[in-house]
C-alpha cells in the first residue's frame, strides 16, 4: 500500500499532556513503520484552546493560573505539576513549570496554520511546545512567535503580516468546530484514518496497535492484483 495512514491530532500548545502524547505517538508510529511493507503515517495538527479566555500577558505563575482555573489549593497544584514533570521526563522531555509563561494560544495556533501552508507544521509544532514547556519562551505575542518561526525556516515578515491580519483565525475556528462535531472535550485527541479516535497521552504500544489494526483492515479490503 502506498497511501500513508492519516493522523489528525487536536492539541493545544499550552497542554502538557499534548507534548507527552506527541512523543508517545511518535514512538508508536516509528515502531509501526519498522514493521515494513511501506507502513507510513501522515500527521496534521489541529487547533484546540483549553483556556481561550486567558490574557496574552497573564500576570502570575502557572500555579497561580491553575489555582484559579481549577479551583485547587496551591500545594495540590504543585504536586500535580511535579507528577506531570516526572511523566514528561520519562518521555524524554524536560518540563520547567517554574519559568513557564502562561498565555493565550490563539496566535500560536494561527502560526501553525501558516506553517502548514508552508510545509513546516510539524517542525513549528515541536518548536512551540519546546519553547513553552522547557525554555520559558513567550508563545502568545506576535513578535515572539515570529522569532520562533524564523528558527524553523519561515519568513519573519510574512509571519508577522499573517498574524497581525488574522489571516488564519478562521482556520483555527474551523478546527475547533470540527472538534466540537467529533465530541472532543479534551486533548490530545488523535483521529486515525478518519475512523478511530484515541484520547489522551496513551503509551506508544497503543498507537502501534491501532495503526497496525488500520493497516490490516486496509489490506483486507484491497482488490487482489491479477
Amino acid at each position: 500500500m502506498s497511501e500513508p495512514i492519516k493522523i489528525d491530532i487536536w492539541s493545544d500548545i499550552a497542554c502538557p499532556w499534548c507534548y507527552i502524547g506527541k512523543r508517545k505517538f511518535e514512538r508508536g508510529a516509528a515502531e509501526f513503520a519498522q514493521l515494513g511493507d511501506g507502513r507510513e503515517v501522515e500527521v496534521e495538527y489541529h487547533s484546540f484552546e483549553l483556556a481561550p479566555d486567558t490574557p496574552v500577558d497573564f500576570d502570575g505563575t502557572e500555579i497561580d493560573f491553575l489555582v484559579k482555573h481549577k479551583g485547587m489549593p496551591a500545594d495540590q497544584v504543585q504536586q500535580m505539576l511535579d507528577r506531570v514533570t516526572g511523566i514528561a521526563s520519562d518521555a524524554g522531555l524536560e518540563y520547567d513549570f517554574g519559568i513557564l509563561q502562561h498565555t493565550n494560544t490563539v496566535k500560536a495556533h494561527e502560526l501553525l496554520h501558516f506553517a502548514k501552508a508552508e510545509g513546516k507544521q510539524l517542525e513549528m509544532t515541536e518548536r512551540l511546545l519546546r519553547a513553552y514547556f522547557t525554555e520559558g519562551r513567550h508563545v502568545g505575542r506576535i513578535e515572539d512567535l515570529a522569532d520562533l518561526a524564523v528558527e524553523v525556516g519561515l519568513d519573519r515578515s510574512a509571519v508577522v503580516s499573517a498574524l497581525e491580519s488574522g489571516q488564519y483565525t478562521q482556520a483555527v475556528r474551523e478546527d475547533q468546530a470540527t472538534a466540537q462535531g467529533y465530541g472532543i472535550q479534551g486533548v490530545p485527541f488523535f483521529v486515525i484514518d478518519g475512523a478511530y479516535g484515541v484520547s489522551g497521552a496513551q503509551e506508544a504500544a497503543a498507537f502501534t496497535q491501532v495503526l497496525e489494526q488500520v493497516w490490516t483492515e486496509r489490506a483486507s479490503t484491497e482488490p487482489v492484483q491479477a
